[in-house]
């Protein structure tokens, strides 16, 4: 199923979300990783009640909290959208349903109270329910203390939307990037919603900087990650957004960008996830040239 599926929940049938299995990482004492469909789940458990990174769709709601209750009896407190797109977000009504608190960003409640148009995707999606819409919002940074954790809790401008939000649990010594991390794939860069690589790519940098070789990194998509894979992922962007930045340059339009292939000697690692290379790299040219034109 591609992402962009993803981002509308009614084109996921019920028999998808009855095949869903919601598989359990345990990346560090009190800190879990849930993979199921959509974006990676973290979850902070402990002494407090339960804090979810992300919840995926309404109908897994009651998987999702099967798996927590098979580390913890805390029911779950607090739930952090990322951003905006429904495959991190579209339980928050189900999950609000449940008692449980939404945080984001300011810039999320934004997207998230007014229909969304994606020209890059062919799609619109609606406004959602004033119930599923975060009732604690901020617009940098904010810290938890939660678990026996400092939960940092800080903004991402501009990487793959506008409302970025990125959870460090400093004791755990783990750092959920959500979807400004693709790990192992081309990214999604949502430049529709204020997305860019250079966002992209400066997020990485500061991650890697935060972190060191012990750090676990769960990505909003891919498997649980590092710091050495990370700085290769920050790398990959860095050469794409170059290649693309010298043929812009040289006067190429974007088909012609596209049909230069800037990506051919990453692929074989790189290509095969959400995004073709073609796609990737029109999104990478649509991004360098979105303030001045093609």
């Amino acid at each position: 199923m591609s992402a962009l599926k993803f981002l509308v929940p009614g084109e996921i049938s019920r028999e998808e979300f009855d095949a869903v299995n919601i598989e359990i990482h345990d990346v560090a004492p009190g800190v879990l990783m849930l993979v199921g469909l959509g974006g990676n789940i973290g979850v902070s458990y402990g002494e407090d009640a339960t804090f979810m990174v992300d919840g995926q769709f309404g109908p897994l709601t009651e998987k999702i909290f099967s798996a927590i209750a098979s580390r913890t009896r805390k029911p779950v407190q607090f739930v952090l959208n990322t951003h905006w797109h429904l495959d991190h977000v579209a339980a928050n009504e189900r999950l609000a349903d449940h008692g449980v608190t939404i945080l984001a960003h300011e810039n999320v409640r934004v997207r998230l109270s007014v229909e969304q148009v994606l020209p890059a995707f062919g799609q619109t999606v609606p406004a959602r329910p004033e119930k599923a819409l975060p009732s604690v919002t901020f617009t940098k940074d904010m810290s938890l203390h939660w678990n026996g954790d400092l939960v940092e809790i800080f903004h991402a401008p501009n990487a793959h939307t506008d409302g970025d939000t990125l959870v460090h649990f400093h004791e755990g010594n783990v750092i959920h990037m959500s979807d400004t991390y693709f790990n192992g794939m081309y990214p999604l860069i949502d430049i529709d919603c204020g997305g860019s690589i250079d966002g992209m790519i400066a997020v990485a940098e500061e991650v890697l900087v935060r972190s060191n070789q012990s750090t676990k990194i769960i990505p909003g998509h891919g498997p649980l990650s590092s710091q050495s894979e990370l700085a290769a992922y920050r790398d990959m962007l860095v050469t794409v957004r170059d290649a693309v930045t010298a043929l812009i340059q040289d006067g190429k339009t974007l088909a012609e960008t596209v049909a230069a292939r800037p990506t051919a000697s990453l692929d074989v690692d790189w290509a095969g996830g959400v995004l073709e290379p073609d796609t990737f790299v029109a999104h990478i040219y649509n991004c360098l040239t979105k303030s001045t034109g093609p």
